[in-house]
């Protein structure tokens, strides 16, 4: 059984055919998958999906690649939080890939999100590109080791994943850890404790292989799996077990593993 830990499968090029994304998760033995959300207009859509599907869950947040758009607050974040099947803050973080000049409202809006996971006690999904150290340090300032989460998909160093391991948090590997030329990440991921990792597609982005290019969908987080265990010598079924029984630990309003 494996559980895509983030997918947005609310985007258009996955929801006109929702019913057979749906079955294809069952046929490759997804049991869940989390539908992050990455603004507030279309929040609805994400939490919509959650609450009609029993193996669907949400999470509430503002992307850091969303310049103009509804900036969240803390109330707002804490509000929607309320939902049983809002299980997660973000997506929030840091871009300075995409996007220059002066940023510090993703700054500020990263703080934003932190400080909502604080009062909801529910866990961060956190995107980071070229924009670790400052990452690292807020997380630090503003969480003060009372935040956890997860560092989605992942393709830092290994002294990131270190540092953000330390805070308390998870690391999470898409199909960019399939890609060819991912050597540094291919390290990080035999490194990663199994404990400590998760598994995730990011879909409709991030396709892994034999299918880059196309489309992704939640169904084949499994090729990550495969992937993982095949860097680090061990079973799918362990990847998968570890991965899964993780998710739900630390998303643990998603309740217990059945």
């Amino acid at each position: 059984m494996f559980v895509d830990s983030h997918c947005h499968i609310n985007f258009p090029d996955l929801v006109a055919d929702l019913d057979g994304k749906l079955a294809n998760m069952r046929a490759n033995k997804v049991s869940h998958a989390l539908v992050v959300s990455v603004n507030q207009p279309d929040y609805p859509s994400v939490l919509a999906l959650a609450a009609q599907h029993d193996n669907l869950f949400a999470s509430v947040g503002v992307h850091p690649d969303y310049e103009d758009t509804i900036e969240p607050t803390v109330e707002w974040l804490v509000s929607e939080a309320q939902h049983p099947k809002v299980i997660a803050i973000g997506e929030t973080g840091l871009d300075y890939y995409r996007l220059e000049g002066d940023l510090e409202w993703q700054r500020e809006r990263f703080r934003v999100h932190i400080r909502a996971a604080q009062q909801t006690g529910l866990p961060l999904i956190i995107h980071t590109r070229s924009a670790s150290a400052d990452t690292i340090r807020i997380l630090r300032e503003e969480g003060q080791g009372k935040v956890n989460g997860v560092m989605h998909c992942f393709t830092e160093s290994w002294e990131v994943a270190q540092q953000a391991m330390e805070l308390g948090f998870y690391i999470s590997f898409s199909g960019i850890v399939t890609f060819k030329k991912a050597e540094e990440l291919k390290e990080v991921a035999k490194l990663v404790p199994l404990e400590r990792m998760l598994i995730e597609t990011d879909s409709p982005y991030l396709a892994p292989m034999p299918f880059r290019g196309k489309t992704n969908e939640p169904a084949w987080v499994k090729h990550v799996a495969e992937h993982i265990a095949d860097l680090r010598g061990i079973s799918v079924a362990e990847v998968a077990e570890a991965t899964t029984r993780n998710f739900f630990t630390l998303f643990a309003k998603a309740g217990p593993l059945q």
